[in-house]
């Protein structure tokens, strides 16, 4: 039987704060250094799940859902919601904290697959995902989804060649 483990074993979480050289000139963070980020979560969630080195295949979907300003503070949150082979699906979720206030929102999240090498740099096996929550349950059934359009699209690629 294959082996499965718990989405909070690959659970990830970082907080940083938002400081002027991570901003554009009208003091909103580069979405670029927030992909940055989510990419590292990303990777470190999936060496925890797969207890190896990991690779970025692809970045599926990235939302950028409100502004985040000097000073405010960010927790990105990372966990692996399925796998096929030696790939995982990672959901990354970044929410924007004012450290005034205290309010907080979901100001950006993203979908990343990364693959799992071996020292060599080869594709290696990885365990399965148990989702336990209502979100890391809807998370994995909309990763089936994407996992068929993304080989749907590998596919089409090959015909056309």
């Amino acid at each position: 039987m294959e082996q499965r483990l718990s989405t909070n074993v690959s659970r990830t979480i970082q907080t940083k704060l938002v400081l002027p050289p991570d901003t554009n000139h009208m003091g909103t963070i580069f979405g670029g250094k927030i992909l940055a980020m989510i990419d590292e979560i990303a990777g470190i969630a999936a060496m925890r799940h797969s207890k190896s080195e990991v690779v970025t295949a692809s970045i599926d979907k990235v939302n950028f859902l409100s502004t985040v300003k000097v000073g405010d503070i960010l927790t990105f949150e990372g966990f692996v919601i399925s796998t096929g082979r030696t790939s995982m699906d990672v959901y990354v979720k970044v929410v924007c904290e004012h450290p005034d206030t205290g309010q907080r929102r979901l100001t950006t999240d993203s979908f990343l697959t990364m693959v799992a090498v071996d020292s060599s740099g080869k594709p290696t096996p990885v365990p399965g995902v148990i989702p336990e929550t209502d979100e890391e349950k809807e998370l994995y059934k909309q990763s089936l989804e994407r996992r068929q359009l993304r080989l749907a699209a590998k596919q089409a690629r090959k015909t056309e060649q």
